[in-house]
């Protein structure tokens, strides 16, 4: 059997379209993936390409595992060069750790994370003489990146700032530049950037690649930056094999320097490219389908596709309104509870828009006794001892590495202080030299006092036997060492809280990584740029019955159930982009991408009073303009009206598809969300009888405010106060009885 006979129509064309450029739009649940794999596995079988002639580049660690495998599994490769399938910054890392040299940069340079690179901009800021609170550390460091991502350097940044914040900042990107050379180190823009000079400024460099690699592949186009563009461009100068792969409508990162133009642009680089379109969605439903074109048809800016299933039935998409943001992460955990009882197997992701919003969820599952996974939460190797470790290692590959040099002087604590490292480090700042320098310098000149110079002293043999030793030792014999020197193991377990041993288990699965890095092979070096370069997506675990995650975290993965929560406006779209067409179109199709992650059941909830940051309390919020744009024919509502009429308020009904005995079950469920008293708001005729008294879920009407829902009741006789949320004016706090409310 061919390879083509598992593939449609517009697949096979695809893969078999191998010269010149190509650039397949691929909706989403279309089959992305498979066309690439299948294409390296199409050049290698029928048209003889070696193997090592072929780059595929992507955006995760976990794509390009999955891709790697699944071309092994196409092609036998025993005895054969492997295809170079690797993300971005890997690609960069192991370019620069070859040929860097070739532009001046070190073969041992360091990798900085953001937690690195945060503390280089505080260094900065003090030698400046800045307090934290005049420019915060973020947002330098986030201009700087933005400014390299658009090829700018601390002179021409300087040149074009408008105000003297930017001008300010432009100062710190310049100093900040400096200690990273002097400290031989980059950082994850810079590896993207500088692979992009060497192949620019070093015509050899640039022409040995190109010879090298006949056909490129590029996963998730519409996610490259104009750095990743460039490089592209450079590497497919002698041949123009490229096959760009991407979707327009799911271009959800330019706050990270994503530039859709890449994609929507693309023939203006390459004239002579054949575009082809992946329509057919093998993921979702028609409903869900059509509901989330629906909603991206509204943007300008995309050259737009028509996705269809040959699926057929499939649920209509349901829609849930809350009370408030308690109620409507209540509903979520209730409706997953009952699935989730009677369909264990079935996967649930919860999806919004910011990280806050998973406070609400979390306490909500919890309530309901159902096991969760956050994906964003802290990483594996963000754990402040994992962080320690390896940054032992990292300063023994590299002793100019001032940044891992300070994180570990008093780590484990060693009896050296913030002062002496302030002095040490200001040796440095102002005589231009690394924190190793300085240091031997403070030693030697007697600047620090007797009382912590042995200290220091002791820290400097202990890095410097590491780095004679790391040549020949394995990673993990080297790691072993710096856990018995500094005795951290030890220092915990005199701690011997549960954090203290959950920290020490930490530590001994950085042991079996380092284990498992000797048994690869790999060198010092290999090992800590695998751990430079995981990101929190990697880690996400696909056994998880119910996953928490933002929709930037969600894309690329699917779900049987997908909620999509927070539906309203100022969260989706986030206020940030309201008064901004690119950003509101972005905000769009990040709507789009969380809708289809969905492959059987979608439902969108919001909230019709929301307490945001800084206000005592909830406020009325509006409907996400993005629910207008989707056909009311697809929606199944599974909210409950309190009462009929233009102004709804919603109560989550547990039997909502039947509609059957929905006053009573509709009176226990406000009872159970909203305490014992707040049932008795449900308007029942032989109920209300006799009630006057307006309790929280009461609905009224006001001679100025019109309808609205009480949220609050504080006080008692003539001092109690209601605290109504009334649509179009806000929540406002009146005194029952000048309030002249009526209660409907």
């Amino acid at each position: 059997m061919s390879l083509l006979d598992e593939l449609n129509p517009q697949q096979r064309e695809a893969v078999e379209s191998t010269e010149g450029p190509l650039l397949i739009l691929a909706g989403a649940g279309s089959g992305k993936t498979r066309v690439i794999t299948y294409r390296i596995a199409w050049l290698i079988e029928h048209q003889g390409v070696r193997p090592s002639s072929i780059l595929a580049v992507t955006f995760t660690n976990k794509a390009a595992d999955e891709m790697r495998q699944r071309v092994a599994r196409l092609v036998p490769l025993a005895g054969m060069s492997r295809p170079w399938i690797s993300t971005f910054h890997s690609f960069c890392v192991r370019v620069l750790r070859e040929e860097g040299e070739r532009i001046g940069l070190r073969r041992d340079f360091s990798i900085y994370d953001e937690d690195d690179q945060l503390r280089v901009v505080k260094a900065v800021l003090r030698h400046l003489g800045l307090a934290e609170k005049e420019v915060q550390a973020r947002t330098v460091l986030s201009r700087i990146s933005f400014a390299k991502n658009h090829g700018k350097s601390p002179e021409t940044f300087f040149q074009s700032a408008a105000d003297p914040l930017a001008e300010r900042i432009a100062v710190i990107f310049d100093h900040y530049t400096r200690e990273l050379k002097k400290a031989g180190a980059v950082d994850f823009d810079d590896l993207l950037l500088e692979a992009a000079r060497l192949f620019r400024e070093d015509a050899e460099a640039a022409l040995k690649y190109n010879e090298r690699f006949h056909y490129i592949l590029v996963d998730e186009f519409q996610d490259t930056n104009r750095p990743q563009y460039e490089l592209v461009r450079l590497l497919t100068h002698v041949r123009q094999n490229l096959c760009a792969v991407g979707d327009e409508d799911q271009s959800i990162y330019s706050w990270r320097g994503a530039d859709i133009r890449n994609i929507v642009e693309f023939e203006n680089d390459y004239p002579q490219a054949k575009i082809l379109r992946l329509e057919e969605n093998y993921r979702s439903t028609q409903s869900i389908l059509d509901a989330a074109s629906a909603v991206v048809a509204h943007n300008r800016y995309r050259k737009g596709k028509k996705l269809w299933t040959s699926r057929q039935g499939g649920a209509k998409i349901g829609m849930y309104e809350g009370l408030d943001a308690e109620n409507e992460s209540l509903f979520v955990a209730d409706w997953i509870s009952k699935r989730h009882g009677s369909e264990p197997d079935t996967r649930f992701a919860v999806l919004y828009r910011t990280n806050a919003q998973s406070r609400l969820y979390e306490e909500a599952l919890r309530r309901y006794g159902l096991a969760y996974n956050v994906v964003g939460a802290i990483s594996f190797y963000e754990r402040a001892e994992v962080k320690d470790l390896l940054a032992y290692l990292k300063a023994a590959s590299n002793l100019q590495d001032s940044i891992s040099l300070i994180r570990i002087i008093n780590a484990p604590p060693r009896g050296i202080g913030d002062t002496t490292v302030r002095k040490i480090e200001a040796l440095a700042l102002e005589n231009g030299m690394a924190f190793w320098e300085a240091m031997g310098q403070s030693l030697e000149e007697n600047l620090l006092p007797p009382r912590t110079a042995p200290a220091v002293k002791e820290f400097r043999a202990l890095m410097e036997e590491l780095h004679t030793l790391m040549p020949t030792a394995s990673v993990a014999d080297l790691l072993s060492l710096v856990i018995e020197r500094t005795k951290y193991v030890d220092v915990l377990e005199r701690d011997g809280t549960p954090e203290a041993f959950s920290r020490m288990e930490n530590i001994q699965e950085l042991a079996n990584a380092a284990a498992d890095s000797r048994d690869r092979g790999e060198n010092l070096q290999e090992f800590l740029d695998h751990a430079a370069l995981v990101s929190d997506v990697d880690a996400y675990d696909g056994s998880a019955r119910i996953t928490l995650m933002t929709l930037h975290s969600a894309k690329g993965l699917e779900f049987p159930v997908v909620f999509l929560g927070g539906m309203e406006e100022g969260l989706l779209p986030h206020s940030r982009s309201l008064l901004n067409a690119q950003a509101l179109e972005e905000e769009r199709r990040l709507c789009y991408v969380g809708m289809t992650r969905a492959q059987d059941i979608l439902i969108l909830t919001r909230a019709a009073a929301r307490r945001h940051y800084g206000s005592q309390m909830p406020e009325a919020s509006r409907p996400s303009r993005f629910l207008n744009e989707i056909p009311p024919q697809l929606i199944e509502d599974y909210s409950v009206p309190l009462r009929s009429g233009s102004e709804r308020t919603y109560v989550y009904e547990a039997d909502a598809p039947s509609r059957a005995g929905t006053r009573t079950s509709s009176y226990n469920n406000v009872r159970r969300y909203f305490g014992a008293d707040a049932g008795d708001a449900i308007i029942d005729d032989k109920v209300s009888e006799g009630l006057a008294v307006l309790r929280p879920g009461s609905r009224v009407r006001h001679p100025k405010y019109g309808y609205g829902t009480v949220l609050r009741r504080e006080g008692s006789g003539e001092q109690t106060k209601l605290t109504v949320s009334f649509p179009g004016f806000g929540v406002k706090k009146l005194v029952e009885r000048y309030a002249d409310l009526e209660r409907l």
